[in-house]
């Protein structure tokens, strides 16, 4: 359950549209569900601003579904990541309403339609085509938040003309997530030319010495474009909810208009 649905709830109650007894039941769930394999967090939304999204990855495709069953039952949107095509074959079958998406590994349920966030986009951009799962998860799990998103793909520093090219989509937004293996060279080029905050997120795309993405995360964090944050190897999940994160209060936090004379 999300602030706006607390919200409206209460005022129900208020209102008298809605008994005691009956907010109550609504209520029930919070603030978290035991299914026994798993502890689902209900009230993470009213926390964070989403709901708990579920890894994937070393959990069973029953255990899955089950969580994504408990979700939809309490209203909430849902999101998975790191899923292999095997179980989300299963997800798909057995959770009404699922989709998945195969390059980013993805699957969503959109039990709440949600409204694009007036806070501009986030810019995805990638140093090659073979960083593009990642930053997919990246754009999945922005779109799950409500966000808007623009890619710009394989841009890397090999052919610097093709980022200069497309530099005004970098100049123009919110946030720009950089997505980059090999010597991961792209967030410093993309954090010297934009005051925009960046999120560089190092892949484990490279040859030998490329270290199975930490030659890409040690360059970008000793990155010389002052202030790029830095996420772990292959989390395009996690750049994007830094993301999120910086844009949650935006409305909030912009300073008021000057009174006028």
């Amino acid at each position: 359950m999300d602030a706006e649905r607390l919200r409206a709830l209460l005022e129900a109650v208020r209102a008298g549209g809605m008994d005691v007894d009956s907010a109550v039941e609504r209520l029930r769930a919070l603030p978290y569900r035991d299914l026994g394999f798993a502890t689902v967090d209900h009230h993470r939304a009213l926390r964070n601003g989403i709901p708990e999204v579920i890894f994937g990855e070393r959990k069973t495709a029953p255990q899955i579904v089950g969580i994504a069953r408990a979700m939809v039952e309490a209203g909430e949107n849902v999101l998975v990541t790191r899923l292999d095509e095997e179980k989300a074959a299963i997800v798909v079958r057995d959770v009404p309403g699922a989709t998945y998406s195969a390059i980013a590994r993805t699957a969503r349920v959109e039990v709440t339609p949600l409204a694009l966030r007036d806070v501009g986009y986030v810019a995805v951009v990638t140093a090659g085509t073979s960083d593009m799962p990642v930053a997919e998860e990246a754009a999945e799990t922005l779109s799950a938040v409500g966000l808007r998103v623009e890619r710009l793909y394989d841009v890397g520093v090999a052919g610097i003309h093709r980022l200069l090219h497309r530099v005004d989509v970098l100049h123009k937004a919110a946030v720009v997530i950089v997505v980059a293996g090999m010597e991961g060279a792209l967030p410093s080029v993309v954090g010297g030319m934009i005051a925009a905050p960046v999120v560089a997120v190092p892949t484990s795309v490279g040859y030998g010495s490329a270290l199975s993405g930490f030659t890409a995360l040690f360059a970008m964090l000793t990155s010389c474009a002052s202030g790029v944050a830095v996420v772990n190897i292959d989390s395009g999940f996690g750049a994007a909810m830094v993301a999120h994160r910086l844009l949650f209060r935006r409305d909030e936090a912009a300073p008021a208009a000057p009174p006028q004379p």
